[in-house]
Order: C-alpha cells, then structure tokens, then sequence
C-alpha cells in the first residue's frame, strides 16, 4: 500500500525516528563522497504553483544523487495550470512517475493529488502545512540537542504554515511548543484545537512573545507575510513590531538556545541580523538538512525494498 506525506499524521511515530536516522546515515554517506543510488531509475515529478529557492534546490539534488531523475513541472507550462482536474493529473503522473512532489496554494490540491494518484505524493508547502520543512527542523533539533524529547520550543510571530505543522508535530512528539501570534493572527483553529487536546507534552498560545520565550531551548520565527500576502506587509509590520527576535528577546530563553528559520528572511523585520548571524543560529545548518532528510523521505516512500539498504 502506498504511503504519503500530505500532513505529518500520514506519518507514524516509528516513521519519523526512521526518517531521522536514515537522514544522518545519508548525510555521512554524501560527507564521505560515498555513492547511495538507492532510487535508480527512479523518477519525480515536481509541480511548483509557488516560487521556490530550497524546495526545488532540496528535491532536485537530492534525487539526482540517489540516482533518479527529478522533473520541475511548472503550473504555467502544464495542462493542471490550464483546466485539467487535479484527479486526472494525478491518474495521469502515476502511468509515467514513480513520485509527485507539489508546492502549491490549497492544502486540498495535496490531499486530492494523493487521493487519486497511485505513487506517493508529497507535500513540499502549502498555505496550511510545511511537513518536509518541520521534519528538517526535528532533524536539525536532535544533531544540535542530542533530542527533541522535553524540549521547550517558543514560536514567535505570523500563525501560518509552519506554525501549523509545528502543532502537529506537537500532536505526535513529546515536545513542549509554546506559540506568541498577535491577536487575529492565530494558526488553523482546528489543529491548534486539536493540537491542545492530543499534545504529549503540551501547547500553548501566547499573545505576549516574552511568556512565550521564557527558558526556550529552541527559538523559531517566519516571515510577518507569506507568499500571497505581499500587499499585507506594511500593515503586518506595525502588528508584529514587538515579535520581533532580537537580542533582547532573546535573553528570555535559555543561555544555550539556538535559534531557527525556515527562510527567507526578512532582516530587520521578523529577525535581526546580529541574531541571526550569531553565535545561537543554526539557520544555515537547517536549510541544508532540507536535503538529507527529504533524501530520506523520498526513500521511505518511493524505495520498494527497504530492508536493503546501504
């Protein structure tokens, strides 16, 4: 039976921890220049709506050094973006692919691609959910902490896609995640509800970013605005002004903290420079396991024997 990542719950536990260990063994394969084609043949079919620097970067590269060939399928130069329905792309892709990645506006787009296409289908970012980037994250988390079990990780900012999966991803793990959204700006309520009801160690919302932050070992912002809310910016920026990460805010959490973001970034905005390019920052470490550990989730999904693994 097929298996798909369109939210984290498609995902069970025992899946995350392979996932994660997989993604350090495939990490120190690269490192070593040790060759890993473990999806010869293979092929991917990538459907971008949305612009993209690490996604495409990510699937593409990752592909191509586990063997297999990834296709950018822009919406603009498919027939999806010109009418065909999303039931007849996906019947279509299965004869041809072996894999479908999408980054795309609705969430339901994903959930209908998965529903009537035969190989796996990926959510690499919707409006609603960021599953690839939280599992990156998760991953960055257990090389910098050693675990991400009883962790405290303080969101702060816009409660959009990546604040999201951060609560489900508090569904299923043992982390404490404690999000500061001014008023208005809250996550899905349906899974921030959710969230609270199944959380293993807890979840909390704040309006206040200095509650949200106190003895944080993990700091995590995003942009004020998405893609789609450009016209948004100047208004968000005069709300969001005192969820800003800084040093100052940044002196609530614990002396060890290290500080995330999905990027990009708007400097001088969501997050200072001297923060982000300091000593806490593990910003640049998180982009790049992007790729091992969608490396990883391409072979979860996508590698028919599992059990012969380099």
């Amino acid at each position: 039976m097929k298996k798909d990542l369109v939210t984290e719950y498609d995902l069970d536990i025992d899946d995350f921890q392979v996932i994660f260990a997989r993604s350090r063994s495939l990490k120190r394969f690269l490192k070593e220049g040790r060759p890993h084609r473990t999806l010869a043949g293979k092929t991917l079919g990538m459907i971008f709506e949305k612009a993209s620097t690490r996604t495409r970067l990510s699937f593409e590269v990752g592909m191509y050094q586990l063997g297999g060939l990834a296709l950018f399928l822009s919406t603009k130069d498919t027939q999806i973006g010109r009418g065909e329905t999303v039931a007849d792309t996906a019947r279509i892709m299965s004869r041809y692919l072996d894999g479908i990645m999408i980054r795309t506006f609705a969430q339901k787009t994903v959930e209908d691609l998965a529903l009537y296409a035969a190989i796996p289908v990926i959510n690499g970012l919707t409006d609603l959910l960021h599953p690839c980037q939280i599992l990156s994250d998760l991953f960055t988390i257990i090389e910098q902490k050693g675990d991400y079990a009883g962790l405290k990780i303080a969101y702060i900012g816009d409660g959009n896609n990546i604040a999201n999966s951060w609560i489900n991803a508090a569904s299923r793990l043992p982390i404490q995640l404690s999000l500061a959204c001014p008023e208005g700006y809250d996550p899905h309520p349906g899974l921030l509800e959710r969230g609270m009801r199944e959380a293993r160690a807890g979840i909390h919302l704040f309006r206040d970013p200095v509650e949200a932050i106190q003895m944080a070992d993990v700091v995590y912002t995003d942009v004020w605005a998405s893609m789609g809310q450009e016209e948004e910016q100047e208004v968000r920026a005069k709300i969001f002004r005192s969820y800003q990460i800084n040093q100052v805010l940044l002196g609530h959490a614990k002396n060890n903290v290290i500080v995330m973001h999905c990027l990009p970034a708007h400097r001088g905005e969501e997050i200072t420079s001297e923060v982000i390019d300091g000593p806490h920052s593990v910003v640049l470490d998180q982009a790049e396991n992007r790729l091992h550990v969608q490396k990883a989730i391409l072979e979860t999904l996508m590698k028919e024997d599992r059990n012969n693994e380099l």
